[in-house]
């Protein structure tokens, strides 16, 4: 059986080396696995990254290399690994150790059991507790507006049969979110638990301005959003209307109540407040529609090694680069 390991590289010069040399130790010890890696250089400012992932593709084989054009996000970095994957199974995993090699078996024995993708969860994170804190409020809304299956959870460390990520490929949309293409693919997940490792090396290169746009693609998998406005529009006007009513009938009682210039105000910000939200998020559908309409690449590739003529697609609609 033909594992194929993707893997998207920033800055790791330093660390990818290690993680391809122990992750094929790690292979090397299963009984009728065989690896390949598919490493992707994505626009990495270091200018030396890709020369490493050269390097790996001579000294081992079954190392496939693309250097993307420029950085597109890791998503999109992984999305054009997949389309050179030829193994059974495909893994997806960081190239920093904290998705350590020597959990991989515990991935090979869960989808044994017949699951079509695997999440790996880890038992303790070896992030800062605001880190933590952040991702943990932005998966559950993520996951409660996409309709996750209960009791499952995902992460960066994966594994699936090769039929998901055919089905996966297909997809040619700008903004990437791809475990939640998984739960769109099939009903056969599972999760394992595994053990997260600290970083072999400097912080992590997920800035605020990344996660922001990796959290915001999920609104290309939910109207739930639009849904939200128009149930507040809808809790706003009424409660408007009430206050108007209740504040005419008291001026009616009462002629000498005085009409509040600070409350006027408040309302008004407040009502402002939720019709600038809905603006927003409205412009997000839009724009997401207009990038992808215009045929926005997912990637761009400038060079490949060991990979077949031709190299990774960028999607359907794009020429080759």
């Amino acid at each position: 059986m033909l594992l194929s390991i993707v893997i998207p590289c920033y800055n790791s010069t330093n660390t990818i080396g290690d993680v391809v040399d122990l992750t094929q130790q790690v292979i090397d010890e299963i009984d009728d696995v065989e690896c390949e890696f598919i490493l992707v250089n994505d626009g990495s400012p270091d200018g030396t990254t890709f020369d490493s992932i050269r390097a790996l593709a001579g000294k081992y084989p079954n190392v496939k290399g693309i250097d993307l054009a420029r950085n597109f996000g890791q998503h999109n970095a992984i999305m054009a690994g997949l389309h050179e994957v030829s193994g059974d199974l495909v893994m997806g995993m960081d190239d920093d150790m904290q998705t350590h090699p020597s959990q991989i078996p515990v991935f090979l024995d869960k989808i044994k059991e017949g699951y079509d993708v695997v999440f790996g969860i880890y038992r303790k994170r070896q992030f800062n507790a605001w880190k933590n804190l952040v991702s943990k409020v932005a998966s559950n809304i993520i996951w409660k507006s996409v309709g996750r299956p209960k009791g499952l959870e995902s992460s960066n460390f994966w594994c699936c049969r090769r039929y998901v990520i055919d089905e996966v490929i297909r997809d040619n949309g700008y903004n990437l979110y791809l475990e939640i293409m998984f739960f769109r693919t099939t009903n056969r997940i599972a999760n394992v638990s595994i053990e997260h490792f600290a970083r072999a090396q400097g912080t992590s290169n997920y800035t605020f301005r990344k996660g922001l746009k990796l959290f915001m693609s999920f609104i290309n998998y939910t109207v739930l959003p639009l849904r939200l406005i128009t149930y507040v529009g809808g809790i706003s006007a009424m409660v408007g209307f009430i206050s108007a009513l209740v504040i005419v009938v008291r001026k009616i009682l009462d002629p000498t109540i005085p009409v509040g210039w600070s409350s006027l105000m408040c309302v008004i910000l407040v009502l402002f407040g939720i019709t600038f939200l809905g603006l927003g998020i409205l412009g997000e559908y839009v724009g997401n529609m207009v990038i992808n309409q215009n045929k926005q690449p997912q990637f761009v590739v400038r060079e490949t090694v060991n990979v077949s003529p031709g190299g990774a697609e960028q999607s359907p609609d794009e020429p080759g680069s």
